[in-house]
């Protein structure tokens, strides 16, 4: 009963979120179980390019470490921020989101060729922690019942936690980059004066991820309109004579 509690619950997380959390749990649990090597994930110019592993431009997304603190520590905020991202300013938008997940995995594959950088789904939390950040610069943090700060510093603290956990930091430079290159042509550029919207989520997205839209100009029809109901025939009277109609009751409305 607990499993499908679990189950259920998990089954209401955003479809996104949902999909890129159980891929990098599975793909650890592979590496673990030794089903995958990272050797065979990691992300290698020369195989990609030469011997056409082209799984490798995701695979290195993937996989975060062995299990362990490290692990752990980044799924929970993987998890928790792309949820908020995908349930707050991305609400009913999720081409847009899944463009911002393409957008940023070009970018730090290209920026990563020159730092040899050969996981970067580290980079991809911290795109995406820095990004919710600069969307709720109100909010307060409670950062582990440690600290209490505002939400654009938190990007800074996962920095410093994986500085004292020996982890590179240049993997979450590259990803508070990558966020903030983002944030600036999505939110900052198209408001300023002459400014407008370079990042552009393709057509055909929209139409495989977003619901249709609802056409402005369409009428429905009275019986598809709230409150609107069918009159009552008119039945003929005793002597033959059509009866008059009947004044419409409370609510209803009769055809014009």
């Amino acid at each position: 009963m607990a499993w499908q509690g679990m189950a259920a619950e998990f089954l209401q997380v955003p479809a996104v979120t949902r999909a890129y959390t159980a891929a990098c749990v599975l793909t650890t649990a592979a590496v673990q179980l030794e089903i995958l090597s990272p050797f065979q994930l990691y992300f290698n110019p020369h195989l990609v390019f030469q011997k056409f592993q082209v799984w490798r431009l995701f695979t290195n997304f993937l996989f975060f470490g062995p299990m362990g603190f490290s692990f752990f520590f980044n799924m929970l905020f993987v998890f928790r921020y792309c949820r908020m991202l995908e349930e707050g300013s991305f609400r009913g938008r999720t081409a847009d989101f899944v463009f911002m997940f393409l957008f940023g995995g070009v970018l730090m594959i290209l920026l990563g060729l020159l730092g040899s950088l050969f996981f970067l789904g580290q980079a991809l939390m911290a795109m995406l922690v820095y990004v919710w950040s600069r969307r709720s610069p109100q909010v307060r943090v409670n950062f582990f019942g440690l600290l209490t700060f505002q939400a654009p510093f938190l990007p800074w603290a996962i920095l410093g936690i994986s500085l004292l956990l020996g982890n590179s930091i240049l993997v979450d430079l590259l990803g508070i980059a990558v966020g903030h290159i983002y944030y600036f042509l999505e939110d900052v550029f198209p408001n300023q004066p002459g400014g407008k919207r370079l990042l552009l989520t393709p057509h055909f997205l929209k139409l495989l991820l977003d619901p249709p839209e609802e056409d402005p100009n369409y009428l429905p029809l009275p019986e598809e309109r709230p409150g609107t109901h069918l009159p009552p025939p008119q039945q003929p009277s005793h002597n033959g004579a059509p009866a008059f109609p009947r004044p419409a009751g409370p609510g209803i409305f009769p055809f014009v």
